[in-house]
């Protein structure tokens, strides 16, 4: 099983690969717009898949689905809260960062204020970035490969320490090759290619997880299931005990949320790079449409266990994913931090 799972991811990453190859070998990678900004000709679809997909890394896939096992549908406020911020981007923020013509978010802040601004803000971004975010996309990552590719028993390597190391590293070298070699582009293309997979691996094991927990009689009966079993876990308005209090949507929630997507300069970079204004917003709302899908495919997954297996969900295992929760997102580790 675990020689088909990683059979199956290396033929989608190769075949992700491949296609991008084809579709922007004839690119602009030599000059500093083609190379960061694709030239500005992102089309909408491109932009909503690279929008969705530097959104979706690993601390989100694994830790929203540890989330919603413990908390339940609460945890959707993160996806739901989001869809508000995208729609100011689209409506208020996006039209005055085009028209300023920037290419980072910290050059508003030196047209606004001045170059230390600028400085300064950078200093901050960059630190951020390298030890608090892309340290935990990378273990988060690796642990996840692990899990799913029983890197341990395929490798033989007995050190749990050296083997985490490796696929660090692995991963980071693979993200890298992407971003460095292929430009803004390329990386848009393939996370769009990526995100296909995504959606139809991740309501695949949606069905898989209903259809498992009712005993074959239908997803339907799988979802009545779990209504009656654990009707705690579809309560959306998220307790004061819990990870996601009801009153931090209006809060924290929020203002991370307009934070995240409209300052983070790994997701307005790729409606910077949108051909023209409409293309970027277009893109934008997409994206809004399809982070609403999000709550199904990190619920369910995370739900099913408790209903179908009690004893075991009570504790931390070793996860035993099919191969499309593999293949459905081959680079998240390495993708840009969300």
């Amino acid at each position: 099983m675990h020689a088909l799972t990683l059979a199956s991811f290396l033929f989608f990453t190769g075949l992700v690969a491949l296609i991008t190859w084809r579709i922007t070998r004839r690119d602009d990678h030599k000059s500093t717009n083609g190379l960061f900004l694709a030239g500005r000709s992102l089309t909408f679809p491109l932009i909503a898949g690279s929008l969705l997909m530097t959104n979706l890394s690993t601390e989100q896939m694994v830790g929203l689905n540890g989330s919603a096992f413990s908390d339940g549908l609460s945890v959707m406020a993160w996806e739901v809260v989001a869809v508000i911020a995208l729609v100011l981007l689209a409506l208020f923020f996006l039209p005055r960062f085009l028209r300023s013509g920037i290419a980072t978010v910290p050059q508003l802040l030196e047209i606004r204020f001045d170059k230390a601004t600028q400085r300064i803000t950078n200093v901050i971004f960059l630190l951020a970035y390298a030890v608090i975010l892309l340290p935990i996309i990378l273990y988060s990552g690796a642990m996840g490969l692990q899990g799913m590719l029983d890197l341990h028993g395929l490798t033989g390597i007995e050190s749990p320490t050296l083997l985490l190391w490796l696929t660090v590293w692995l991963v980071g070298l693979i993200g890298s090759v992407y971003a460095l070699f292929g430009g803004l582009r390329t990386v848009a293309v393939s996370d769009t290619l990526n995100g296909i997979g995504l959606l139809v691996g991740g309501f695949v094991i949606v069905y898989f997880g209903l259809q498992a927990i009712s005993d074959g009689s239908g997803i339907m009966a799988g979802w009545d299931t779990l209504k009656q079993t654990h009707p705690d876990k579809l309560d959306s308005i998220g307790g004061s005990d819990q990870q996601v209090p009801f009153f931090t949507l209006f809060t924290g929630v929020f203002l991370i949320n307009v934070f995240y997507w409209t300052t983070n300069q790994q997701i307005i970079q790729r409606t910077f790079a949108a051909k023209n204004l409409a293309e970027g917003q277009k893109g934008v709302l997409l994206t809004g449409f399809f982070k609403l899908l999000g709550p199904s495919t990190w619920y369910c997954p995370a739900s099913s266990p408790t209903t179908s297996m009690p004893i075991r969900a009570s504790r931390p295992t070793k996860p035993t994913v099919t191969w499309c929760s593999t293949c459905c997102r081959p680079t998240s580790p390495a993708s840009s931090p969300p």
